[in-house]
């Protein structure tokens, strides 16, 4: 066997050395790598984690308000028919933010940004239903007080007519009291374009009076002329046009409206439109009636 050169097997044994020192640098640098792969692969899962809670967190909190804010809404009531109707539109849609919400992913950031939008345009629509319902509850507060006066005002313009009508049944003495005639049921009534009742001022086109001469075989017979004294709510007197007058009591008054009618006796309904007002005002009108003989009564009719 052939005996190795020294000087051989030095260089040899230098080259093995160094390729082993390589190998082990390289396995270490390895190892370090895969441990700082393995901490970033941790730190990347712990803040996914994170991020994910944080994600289910606001979804919740938003799920609270949305629940919230629907209680809100069926607690929200009016006697308002129009405003219910809104309401019960709003409900139907709360509810239905609700359902979508609880089956959307707390990942999915853009429905969730989507519901918040959401969310605060029905707050602000309920901020207008508040609204709406305390300006018209001061609104019909005010309309009930003012309708209080305005019957308190037709109670002493009431007193004064009965006071007046006295007066004159005093000065109409030397009509025989069986021999007048007398009436029932009078009503003022107001209408619209469309010939419907309505007791909105701004919409009324004209009056009408309604009543029925009672049965009386001792009145006498034949055209009777009824005539009707309307007057505003500041105690005025409505006049159509058509100058009727009449004289009543020995005193000559003008008339808004008459009519003759054929009476024979019998119990007779009859109707006096009042027309060519040019407008009317929010308060209580009053009707009297009259024959040229006597006072029939009188009616009234409050408009809003």
């Amino acid at each position: 066997m052939e005996r190795e050169d020294p000087l051989e097997r030095l260089k040899r044994q230098e080259q093995e050395r160094k390729q082993n020192g390589s190998l082990n640098k390289t396995i270490t640098i390895l190892g370090v790598v895969a441990g700082v792969l393995f901490v970033a692969l941790i730190v990347v899962f712990w803040q996914k984690s994170s991020l994910v809670n944080e994600l289910r967190d606001e979804k919740d909190d938003l799920t609270e308000q949305i629940v919230a804010l629907q209680a809100d809404y069926e607690n929200l009531s009016t006697e308002y028919d129009s405003i219910n109707m809104q309401l019960d539109s709003s409900r139907e849609e709360v509810a239905q933010l609700v359902e979508r919400i609880k089956k959307t992913d707390a990942t999915n950031r853009a429905k969730i940004r989507q519901y918040e939008k959401e969310l605060g345009t029905l707050r602000s629509i309920m901020r207008n239903y508040v609204v709406q319902i305390d300006s018209l509850n001061n609104l019909n507060a005010k309309l009930k007080k003012e309708a209080a006066s305005a019957r308190k005002a037709a109670a002493e313009t009431r007193a004064r007519n009965e006071e007046l009508t006295a007066q004159v049944e005093d000065l109409s003495g030397k009509v025989a009291a069986g021999a007048a005639l007398k009436a029932r049921a009078i009503k003022l009534e107001a209408y619209n374009r469309s010939d419907k009742v309505t007791d909105r001022s701004s919409r009324v086109a004209r009056l009408m009076v309604t009543l029925s001469l009672l049965e009386n075989d001792l009145a006498p017979h034949g055209p009777v002329r009824v005539y009707v004294r309307v007057t505003d709510v500041d105690g005025n007197l409505l006049l159509d046009g058509n100058n009727a007058s009449f004289t009543f009591g020995g005193e000559e008054l003008q008339a808004t409206a008459s009519r003759e009618v054929d009476y024979e006796g019998a119990e007779l309904e009859m109707s006096i439109y009042v027309n060519n007002i040019p407008e009317y005002h929010k308060g209580v009108y009053t009707a009297l009636v009259y024959t040229a003989q006597s006072q029939l009564g009188s009616a009234e009719l409050y408009l809003r």
